[in-house]
């Protein structure tokens, strides 16, 4: 009986000296706490297959009473904000690359007098179709409002069984596959994720292995330490997206449309952003097992929020203020245009200058980490 009471009281002390160790370092108090809630809350509120915010532009070439029946319905449901009324088929293109708007609602001329002579009318819906969930949930939204409206028209003198039909068509992926909006952005997400562990883990390395103050009494400058850490990830990133690339090409036979110079242009631009954060994290880590911690609680969210699998346009105003400072957010669009629109870099500079502003704040911020951090 003596030694099962002896037994549990060397456990107990055991198990006290372990929670004193855990929560004596705020650090790792923080750590404990606020990911989970940070977490919780990112997920509640970004990772939302649910559409919300819908835009759409109208192209009505109809403009009588029935036309305007069927918006008011649209409209009415809280979900679909028109931002634009086109005038003729040639400004389509426009709305859609430039992501303006997600789908078009084509009306055509006759629309009203079939729907008078108990015809049967049909609308046409252009879908942007790089996010498919996206636009197959908003395809799904619309057909839902077009079958109310029909349960409306069948109780009037006349109309047809089916009175109004919808014909949807989708750009950059007919076939509203899934897997043509999921593998051009893992091109950019996989090679981040193995990116910002292998460069959180550099620094921390040494520092854990005692070399690191012996490399920073050497003639190398703080630079030239940081371009010697940044260098081999940026190549290891680069051959990952290769990698994803041709799995992605010859593999699933997913076509690109754009150009290779074009999309390493943009890929190089991501990598070295993702190596500036990740050699921030190795530089305030005391040891790798703080650094692979530090990562993968930042890696959550920078995925989350990266408009990966649920588009940023849904989340609160908040977080999407917040993915501006996410690199995958910029690199996600950048690669998916390129590859599924074939677009140049005219038309994705503006995903350029974030991925630099990025890159500059972060390597000169590592760089005075190296030298300046106090373990």
């Amino acid at each position: 009986m003596n030694a099962l009471i002896d037994f549990f009281l060397r456990v107990a002390n055991l198990c006290r000296k372990e929670l004193l160790t855990i929560l004596k370092d705020p650090a790792t108090r923080a750590i404990l706490i606020a990911p989970a809630i940070m977490q919780s809350l990112v997920f509640g509120y970004g990772a939302t297959y649910d559409l919300t915010n819908v835009p759409y532009a109208l192209l009505d070439q109809s403009r009588n009473g029935a036309s305007t029946e069927l918006i008011a319905h649209l409209d009415s449901t809280g979900v679909f904000h028109r931002v634009a009324t086109l005038r003729s088929q040639a400004d389509i293109r426009e709305v859609i690359d430039t992501e303006k708007a997600l789908l078009v609602i084509q009306i055509p001329a006759n629309f009203e007098q079939q729907l008078s002579a108990g015809q049967t009318a049909a609308i046409q819906l252009i879908l942007d179709a790089r996010n498919s969930n996206t636009a197959g949930s908003a395809a799904g939204y619309v057909s839902a409002v077009v079958e109310r409206y029909n349960a409306e028209l069948r109780t009037r003198v006349g109309a047809p069984p089916s009175p109004l039909v919808v014909e949807s068509r989708a750009w950059f992926n007919p076939n509203l596959e899934t897997r043509w909006n999921l593998l051009p952005g893992m091109i950019a997400a996989l090679s981040m994720l193995q990116t910002l562990l292998l460069t959180a883990l550099s620094v921390a390395r040494e520092r854990e292995q005692g070399t690191f103050d012996q490399l920073l009494v050497t003639p190398m400058s703080p630079l030239e330490i940081m371009i010697g850490k940044a260098l081999p990830p940026v190549l290891v990133g680069l051959v990952q997206s290769s990698l994803i690339l041709l799995v992605a090409l010859f593999w699933f036979g997913i076509p690109m449309a754009g150009s290779l110079v074009t999309l390493y242009t943009g890929l190089l631009f991501f990598t070295v952003a993702s190596v500036g954060i990740g050699l921030s994290i190795s530089a305030v880590s005391a040891n790798m097992q703080q650094a692979m911690l530090y990562a993968f609680v930042l890696l959550m969210p920078l995925m989350l929020l990266s408009g990966l699998t649920t588009p940023v346009r849904n989340m609160p105003h908040a977080l999407q203020a917040a993915t501006l400072a996410n690199p995958l957010r910029f690199a996600i669009d950048l690669v998916q245009r390129v590859y599924l629109e074939g677009v140049g870099l005219g038309t994705v500079w503006h995903n350029l200058i974030p991925l630099a502003v990025i890159a500059a704040v972060t390597l000169p911020l590592a760089a005075w980490l190296f030298r300046n951090r106090l373990v």
